[in-house]
């Protein structure tokens, strides 16, 4: 039987499936967005044990190459982790209690230290109030109207405390249930979620480029943590030296806030300089305390971590930038957390696709310099790195190990 052959389209008609394409995407990206921004409560615990557990694999999948059992590696790294948290916590309770007693002296010691400058404002903005009525007559006055009472009840500050911690508390025991159990399904719960989804080579690929993230990311974070404590020891040393109070507080918050990128690094800077202007009389110890940190800053960020972890996940600086303001706007700090392991993923799931070159360009600034190893292009080649995993799926037997 004869068929009639089918007419190309027109190019008016390509351009109206693509606006509706467009629109489409747009519509759903929209829809993603307010889901994620509504419903934060129950994506955040989630997001949180997803990125914890994609750093802790490697350590449980090493314990289970030596025959442990990821289950019972997973709880004793959990717990490592959570008691080493405890310890921490604990050793700085002591000078962040001191800090907070000396709170009221230290806001009146600002207030000494800030009131010539308030003078100067105070008289700059009489000088623009003068300059305005300048030919302008006098202005009747107006009787203020009395302000309504307000009928709706206050919550008390105990109450609001009580709601803030049970949702923390909620939250963070729901993290590390949920770590636990992805941490002791590893690879072969993956590859059964998978297999329900989709056929067994796309499946075998899928793992592939997961096991991928888990590697390249696991490591550059454990890299990336490991350089920060250098930093918050170099920095607690650093304004020991220039007399500065609690230097061990100081050292482990430039610690903390170094695994934000830019943004960290900036308010330690700006929270060491306001500390040392008000600790010192003279102008130049806070030099002294500001020109340290932004020298240990800058060896950290220009030599340290570029040796170690190199730049196989550099990212575009202002796509970091935009990723850590529109994940505080979302989330507020967990979106800040999530901001960059995000983009990092995307960059290697962009590296190890066959479609990935236009999203590796705009993700990466050094995308001639990345050494990841691409998956091959053609359809065969892919087949060839993924059939025996797909052959294990189909077996449903044991997982090849990773490439």
């Amino acid at each position: 039987m004869l068929t009639a052959p089918l007419c190309p389209r027109t190019p008016l008609e390509i351009r109206k499936t693509k606006a509706r394409i467009t629109s489409v995407r747009l519509l759903v990206a929209g829809a993603i967005g307010l889901t994620l921004y509504f419903a934060h409560i129950a994506f955040i615990p989630v997001a949180l044990a997803l990125l914890i557990s994609l750093v802790l694999s490697g350590p449980v999948e090493t314990l289970h190459e030596r025959h442990v059992p990821r289950s019972l590696s997973a709880a004793l790294i959990v717990a490592a982790i959570l008691g080493i948290m405890v310890a921490l916590v604990n050793i700085m309770s002591e000078p962040a209690q001191k800090w907070f007693a000396a709170a009221p002296h230290t806001v009146r010691l600002i207030e000494r230290k800030i009131r010539p400058f308030e003078l100067i404002m105070q008289r700059i903005g009489e000088l623009r109030i003068s300059a305005g009525n300048i030919g302008s007559g006098p202005q009747p006055q107006q009787a203020a109207s009395p302000a309504p009472p307000s009928d709706a009840p206050q919550e008390s500050a105990p109450a609001l405390l009580l709601v803030g911690a049970r949702t923390v508390v909620l939250s963070c025991v729901t993290i590390v249930i949920l770590t636990l159990f992805l941490l002791s399904g590893g690879p072969p719960m993956l590859a059964r979620m998978t297999s329900a989804f989709a056929s067994d080579l796309k499946s075998a690929h899928i793992l592939n480029v997961i096991e991928k993230v888990r590697r390249e990311v696991g490591r550059f974070y454990v890299t990336t943590a490991l350089i920060n404590v250098g930093l918050g020891i170099a920095t607690s040393l650093a304004m020991m030296l220039c007399g500065m109070p609690n230097p061990f507080l100081w050292g482990t918050m430039a610690a903390i806030l170094n695994f934000i990128p830019y943004a960290g690094p900036t308010v330690t800077l700006l929270v060491l300089t306001v500390v040392a202007i008000i600790s010192f009389n003279g102008l130049g110890h806070a030099a002294a305390v500001a020109g340290s940190y932004l020298a240990l800053a800058t060896v950290e960020g220009q030599f340290v971590q570029p040796l170690l972890v190199g730049r196989r996940l550099q990212l575009n600086p202002m796509l970091v930038f935009l990723a850590l303001w529109f994940g505080g706007f979302f989330w507020g700090i967990a979106g800040i957390i999530l901001a960059t392991p995000a983009l990092a993923a995307l960059k290697v799931v962009a590296t190890n696709s066959a479609g990935g070159e236009q999203l590796l360009d705009f993700l990466s600034p050094h995308h001639d310099d990345d050494h990841l190893v691409h998956l091959p292009r053609n359809e065969s080649g892919n087949k060839e790195a993924d059939a025996p995993l797909a052959g294990a799926l189909r077996r449903r037997g044991p997982l090849p190990p990773a490439l």
